[in-house]
């Protein structure tokens, strides 16, 4: 029994010389330190690259514009001598004198390329007439020329309108045509400088007539 005791007692203090042994190594192990949490990096914020603006268009170049006259108001005329000094202009008178326009320099000039056998310069002779008599006093000639016709087939017709004012003959038509007048009646109005400053190809009424009068008779109120 004693034996027996005796072998217990020495298993018993064996198995607590090996739990020693082993507290004593386990702690002289140094302690593992404690996983972390791997860091995670910081979100980068994404550059967007800005997009490309585009450049301003080129500005177009200005319109090349034609530079406006000063002092003109009026639309362009389709007549070529509006603007320009008038042609020569001489013809025979119906009483055989000689008609020349250059001899009213310093006047202002209302010519008119006519004929009989024109129904609608049969209706302006009485208007013509009327200014002609209305701004005599403002210097105003008023000149009628017929185209390809004979004085013993105008002079009745001017008698029979009561026409006042100078009329000649263009025999041939050759005054007609270096004038521009193809078709008839064709007006033109000339300022004292002999300037050619307004046009019409009738027949027209006394208004357009006031009207070309009105740019060669400067400071005069013309009326109808």
């Amino acid at each position: 029994m004693r034996t027996f005791i005796a072998i217990a007692a020495g298993l018993v203090l064996g198995v607590a010389a090996a739990l020693g042994v082993a507290v004593a190594l386990y702690s002289a192990v140094p302690d593992a330190p404690a996983p972390t949490a791997a860091a995670t990096p910081a979100p980068t914020a994404a550059v967007t690259s800005p997009a490309p603006t585009p450049a301003p268009p080129a500005s177009a170049e200005p319109s090349s514009t034609e530079t406006p006259v000063a002092g003109a108001s009026r639309s362009p005329s389709p007549f070529p001598l509006v603007g320009k000094p008038a042609p020569s202009l001489a013809v025979a008178g119906l009483d055989g004198s000689s008609l020349d326009l250059a001899a009213y320099r310093g006047r202002p000039v209302w010519v008119v390329f006519s004929g009989t056998y024109c129904p609608s310069c049969r209706d302006e002779y009485p208007l013509m007439n009327g200014f002609a008599v209305r701004y005599a006093d403002a210097g105003l000639v008023v000149l009628a020329v017929h185209v390809r016709e004979e004085a013993a087939t105008v002079q009745p017709f001017v008698d029979a309108l009561g026409v006042t004012f100078p009329v000649g003959l263009d025999g041939d038509g050759s005054r007609a045509k270096a004038w521009d007048a193809v078709a008839l009646p064709v007006h033109y109005w000339i300022d004292a400088a002999g300037v050619v400053q307004e046009a019409a190809l009738g027949g027209i009424g006394p208004d357009q007539m006031a009207a070309g009068l009105s740019t060669i008779l400067p400071g005069a109120t013309v009326g109808e």
